[in-house]
């Protein structure tokens, strides 16, 4: 029997295009849908996507459905567009990732809480949304890295080596109403490391080097083949299980010595890494979504 899988995401997306030709391959139909496009009725619980053909698929009526994109929007879209996915799942669908998931990675503050709580070695932080407390936490800090609560790709993240230099850019958040998510920069070699976490196994990883201090793929770092150490490769394998992720993106970055968790992605990109492994990192989630939806999960 043909299984019909979903894929969430902007059909233009490459690593979306090669994730439904996988699952082609496999035998599966594949239903590209765009997470603008989503209705909800009740009472009836049912999830409506309305294609811009005018063809209308329930989405309850897929065997699955792959998360590949979570636009941003006003809170009450973006809120709106979990809240959709958790009702599909409390229809009995099966999410890779669950919309649980999705909330605790979107939010980068939050996943930091969850790692710090679960004793996972995280880099010192501080989240605040008063001026006086960001600024006495770069007195006390120094180097410190500000990151947007909400984002990827490294855009929006600003070292701070100076209280002038603070001041002038915790000003401009204020005035964005945004919150001050700050981290204590950690001395390394200009380079970090992506691990990607399929079930229970990292099934890729590639060093990322950069001639500064900001090592992302789309902020002009490289990416290297990286055969992780069992130490390392059982901090990322941790953390997909604590925030129990079908397919994750560790970040990890090694500084005097210690390993500590940067980030964890619940929507991760595998372009980068695909330049530097031989597996197919594609037919590999497609395989495991396959299997997964199989086992009943």
């Amino acid at each position: 029997m043909t299984r019909r899988i979903g894929i969430l995401g902007t059909e233009q997306g490459p690593q979306v295009q090669v994730l439904a030709e996988a699952l082609r391959q496999r035998k599966a139909e594949v239903v590209l849908i765009d997470p603008k496009r989503l209705t909800c009725f009740l009472p009836e619980g049912r999830t409506l996507y309305r294609r811009p053909d005018g063809g209308e698929i329930w989405l309850e009526e897929l065997a699955g459905l792959i998360v590949r994109s979570l636009p941003g929007g006003s809170l009450e879209q973006v809120i709106y567009r979990v809240n959709a996915l958790h009702f599909l799942e409390k229809r009995g669908l099966k999410l890779f990732n669950s919309a649980s998931l999705l909330e605790k990675t979107v939010d980068k503050s939050y996943t930091s809480v969850l790692l710090a709580a679960a004793g996972l070695p995280v880099p010192r932080t501080i989240v605040t949304e008063r001026l006086d407390q960001a600024l006495e936490a770069v007195a006390g800090m120094g180097k410190t890295v500000v990151k947007p609560v909400f984002g990827s790709l490294g855009r929006g993240i600003v070292l701070l080596e100076d209280p002038d230099t603070a001041y002038r850019a915790f000003r401009a958040l204020e005035m964005g109403r945004y919150v001050y998510y700050l981290q204590e920069f950690l001395p390394n070699a200009n380079e970090d490391y992506r691990l990607f976490v399929i079930g229970d196994q990292v099934v890729g990883a590639m060093r990322r080097k950069a001639d500064g201090w900001k090592t992302n793929i789309a902020c002009g770092g490289s990416a290297e083949k990286y055969d992780p150490p069992p130490e390392i490769a059982d901090l990322a394998l941790k953390s997909a299980k604590l925030l129990q992720a079908e397919y994750l993106g560790v970040d990890i970055l090694i500084s005097r010595g210690q390993p500590y968790v940067i980030e964890a992605n619940g929507i991760p990109g595998w372009a980068g890494l695909q330049t530097v492994t031989e597996k197919n990192i594609a037919a590999l989630l497609a395989d495991y979504v396959l299997e997964e939806i199989g086992n009943g999960s």
